[in-house]
């Protein structure tokens, strides 16, 4: 990972922070880049961590130019960016469709347009046998991630629970 850039999704979110916090210090990224759209979260931590390496982004994974612009010779990316909290995601389904599905949709898309070395998507153990919306939009996003792995030769495609 010497001389390479990382893109967090959500990286203002409690995975991004933590994932941050242990890869800051401990890796030879030249670059990490935040992507999230919370501007005070952002400068939150940028003040925290006061660090040349991280760059932060403002945007929206469902706006594809925002995610194109992010992800200009980027490495790696982690997508950690969804909506997650199941009674907020049960009362809005469509914006969770929106973001979950459509936002996954855009940011592997654009992995695979950049030439992405390997993409990770965060999903959760409740994309298993799924009994609420917030799971069944993380399942249709991995399952989306499944469908272009198959076909690609040239980007990395996994997915973490």
């Amino acid at each position: 990972m010497k001389d390479s850039v990382l893109l967090i999704t959500g990286g203002t979110g409690s995975f991004g922070n933590a994932f941050l916090n242990k890869t800051l210090n401990n890796s030879n990224f030249d670059e990490i880049r935040i992507f999230s759209r919370d501007e005070k979260k952002q400068d939150d931590m940028r003040r925290k961590y006061n660090n040349q390496k991280l760059k932060f982004y403002l945007g929206d994974v469902r706006d594809i130019s925002s995610v194109k612009s992010a992800m200009i010779d980027v490495d790696y990316i982690f997508h950690a960016a969804a909506y997650k909290h199941v009674p907020i995601v049960e009362d809005n389904i469509i914006e969770s469709i929106k973001n979950n599905v459509f936002g996954t949709k855009n940011i592997v898309d654009a992995s695979l347009d950049n030439g992405v070395n390997k993409f990770v998507l965060v999903s959760t153990d409740k994309a298993v046998r799924s009994k609420n919306i917030m799971g069944k939009t993380k399942r249709l996003a991995e399952l989306y991630v499944q469908a272009k792995a198959r076909n690609c030769e040239t980007t990395t495609l996994s997915i973490v629970r």
